[in-house]
């Protein structure tokens, strides 16, 4: 889950400037501890934060009922190193643009209840991510252009590692703790490579596959392969390794200028609950190794 104190560095305005938390979590004797680091103008800054004891003293809040809406979405996008700095803004515009389209907008009132919940955040490895959107109500193009003006106004920057089962762990939080509640509950992943730290992903995608929690992928296939953090058939190791679910699709992204339409039809897809057009081709024998690419890592890492 989003800790507390980036939620409140994303309320209080931190999010518009050049920063970046590498956080830890950890419990020890009831006590909650998080190093938070700022990188400002250059310049980094580091304060240990010890929560538990204020939060378990805080008065009884009193429980809401949750909000009905047609699908919770969860956008989860790779900013890890492997992307420069004009690929990260082409895929942030790609979202503000897809999140404004009159196609999208219209979706959203296509449900029963005529709103969807959406939170956003981007990742890296375990413990790097950064809150781009919190949990909002999204009806019409009001609240969208409210959701694409934050997006544009935040900078963007690369998070080191690649997770993907850390980004589907905290968004399956994220999912399990809001205050709604929605007749489906979508994790969507972005990145262009496979996990290569943290957890395996399998158990992950297990688990969430569990509590009825659906993932879909938008693997970025741009760059020619090699190296240790990205493959040649990323989007057969997402089909096989990373989503879950009945409606559950994959939509490669081969070419940059194909990024904006693709979000959008992601989104149209995740928000209405379709399944797009599935194009004929040979069947696969050999189903993908979700272990790749913790394998080429420790290939790269040995002397």
């Amino acid at each position: 889950m989003i800790p507390r104190y980036m939620r409140q560095a994303h309320e209080t305005g931190h999010t518009g400037e050049a920063w970046q938390i590498e956080a830890r979590n950890r419990l020890e004797e009831g006590i909650g501890h998080a190093r938070l680091t700022f990188q400002i103008g250059g310049c980094a800054m580091r304060l240990t934060a010890i929560l538990g004891v204020l939060l378990t003293a805080a008065s009884p809040v009193a429980v809401q009922a949750q909000v009905a809406v047609d699908v919770e979405l969860v956008l989860a996008v790779d900013v890890s190193r492997s992307m420069d700095y004009d690929e990260l803004t082409l895929q942030r515009e790609g979202y503000a643009a897809a999140l404004e389209h009159p196609a999208v907008t219209s979706a959203f009132g296509m449900g029963a209840h005529g709103r969807v919940a959406l939170m956003m955040f981007e990742w890296g490895g375990p413990g790097q991510v950064r809150l781009l959107l919190d949990w909002m109500v999204l009806e019409g193009p009001e609240d969208a252009a409210v959701a694409a003006q934050a997006l544009r106004q935040t900078p963007v920057g690369n998070l080191r590692g690649t997770s993907i089962s850390a980004a589907m762990e905290v968004a399956g939080e994220e999912l399990e703790t809001n205050d709604f509640h929605g007749t489906r509950r979508v994790i969507d992943i972005s990145g262009d490579g496979p996990n290569n730290t943290g957890r395996p992903v399998e158990p992950v995608r297990d688990a969430l596959a569990a509590k009825g929690i659906e993932v879909n992928g938008l693997p970025f296939m741009v760059k020619t392969p090699g190296g240790a953090y990205t493959i040649r058939d990323l989007d057969f190791y997402y089909e096989d390794c990373v989503i879950t679910g009945d409606s559950a699709f994959v939509i490669p992204i081969r070419e940059m200028d194909r990024l904006v339409a693709s979000i959008r039809q992601k989104l149209i897809l995740e928000v209405a609950g379709w399944q797009p057009e599935r194009p004929a081709r040979f069947r696969r024998v050999a189903k993908t190794d979700c272990l790749i690419g913790e394998k080429l890592r420790r290939q790269w890492q040995e002397p």
